[in-house]
This record gives C-alpha cells, structure tokens and sequence, in this order.
C-alpha cells in the first residue's frame, strides 16, 4: 500500500502548495482511494507534480462536511467521472465555527455535491469493499477536543453545537495490515480508535490521520492533560502513527516527546509505503 500526501498545512518540497487542509492519495493492491479533497484546487495541482493521476481514482471518500476537506470536491467532482464518492449522509447540513461572541462563519460544503450520480450516501458502518470499510459509529467522548465547542450546526434556525455524526474514519485491510485514517478525529482519536479496533477484531498496524489537539482559529493546542491523556492511551499498542492537520505542531511536539519513535509527522509531498 502506497500513501501520498497532497495536501496539507505544511510542505518542505518548494514546488507544492499547501494549505489547511488535507488530502490524502492511497493505492491498495486494487483500488486508487482519494482521502479528502483539501479545501481548493492545490490537491489536484500537487497531484500532477507527484506523479498521481486522480483520473484514474475510483474511490473517493470525504471524512467530514468542513470546507478543508471537502473545499476541492466539486473540482473532483469536474476532474473524475468515475470515481464512487462515499460522503455521510449529514456531511451537507450546515456547518460553522464562532470565531468571537458575535461572528459565526460557515465553514461547510456546498449540499450541490450531493446532486453527483457517483455520489454514495452514507451512514453508519459502510463497507465499500472487501477491506475498506468506512465507520461513523462512536459512542464514547474521552479526551475529545475543547475546539469542537466553537464548532456549530444550525437547528431550527439556532446554533448548537455540533455532535459530528458527519464523521466517518477509514479501516482497511491489506496483506494482513490493519490501517486506520482519520480526517480531523473530531470525535476523539481514542475513542475512534477503540472502535476501530473492536471492529477489526484487534489492536491496529498502523493510524494515519488527524488527531485535532489545537485550535486552527487561535492556534493554541489543548491541555498538557488532554496531550498527555491521549499519549498514554497511544502507547498502549505497539502501532505506529502518522499525523498531520489539526494535530497541530506544539500538540505533536509534545505527542513526540511521550510516544517517540512511535509517532511522526506527514507534511505535503510525503509518500508512505506500508
């Protein structure tokens, strides 16, 4: 299995955009997977640069209905005619952020991408092929991000807070390989972590995704309990992560610090083989 980065918040290779945002190029044994779209057109730019013809993606999948991962899908949407695109059955119902007590800003994705004949609608557990099942199912809130209280939902015509049923994770399954991807882990990455586990009968290889530690609007990362918190459950399986995104860089230092060896960094233009 081969992971290409091509979009994300940082790059070191000139030549390659970046933004906030993520997408993600996976090459399985029998399928191009296309992981999130970024929120523009740098994923498709960076694609060509790489070496990653996303015309020939025939799976497509959206983590959650945020702009920065889903800004780029109706570009997508334009460039592949063929590719099935899984997106949660609420990733369009509206979704903001509160910048300050009296600024709300949208931060969703247009409900026009659902109109696609490729598009997939789902929900709950979905398997999408013999080893690649999508999974939105998590019932637990430990160690959860406090930044997911200026994240919103419009209901009857009021703000509240959103619960991210919107958000479905990635288990797949390859020559003996189980592998977990996370678009922002709003619901909390060890909480999705133990469902993928009970889902895949066992303790995982290897995460790739992000773990939402820091607040992309202030830029401050959470608690040194939260960080701590969540290593600790990390280190309890000899699995090897990969983050990025809205982990933040103070959060992974410090992550880096607690796991080690066992936790790294995926910037933009980063090619992962498993």
């Amino acid at each position: 299995m081969v992971i290409k980065v091509l979009v994300e918040n940082r790059t070191s290779v000139p030549e390659l955009g970046c933004e906030h945002g993520l997408s993600l190029y996976i090459e399985t044994h029998k399928h191009k997977i296309l992981f999130d779209m970024g929120g523009s057109t740098i994923f498709l730019e960076n694609a060509k640069k790489m070496d990653v013809d996303l015309s020939l993606v025939d799976i497509a999948i959206l983590s959650h209905g945020h702009s920065d991962h889903g800004g780029g899908l109706p570009v997508f949407q334009d460039f592949n005619k063929r590719a099935k695109i899984y997106v949660h059955e609420k990733a369009v119902e509206g979704h903001y952020a509160r910048r300050s007590s009296d600024k709300i800003a949208a931060i969703g994705i247009s409900p026009q991408v659902m109109d696609g004949s490729k598009v997939v609608c789902t929900k709950g557990d979905w398997q999408v092929d013999d080893g690649i099942l999508l999974f939105s199912t998590i019932d637990k809130n430990r160690l959860c991000s406090a930044a997911n209280n200026v994240l919103l939902i419009k209901k009857d015509n009021q703000y509240i807070k959103d619960s991210f049923e919107h958000e479905q994770n990635l288990l797949l399954n390859e020559n003996g390989k189980k592998i977990l991807v996370t678009g922002c882990a709003h619901r909390g990455i060890v909480n999705i972590l133990e469902r993928a586990m009970e889902l895949a009968g066992g303790s995982l290889d290897v995460v790739i995704g992000g773990f939402h530690l820091s607040n992309p609007s202030t830029g401050e990362c959470e608690t040194e309990e939260t960080i701590a918190g969540v290593a600790e459950y990390l280190n309890s399986f000899a699995t090897k992560y990969y983050t990025f995104h809205c982990t933040g860089m103070e959060a992974y230092k410090k992550l880096k610090v607690l796991l080690g060896d066992q936790i790294s960094y995926l910037e933009t233009g980063n090619k992962l083989e498993i």
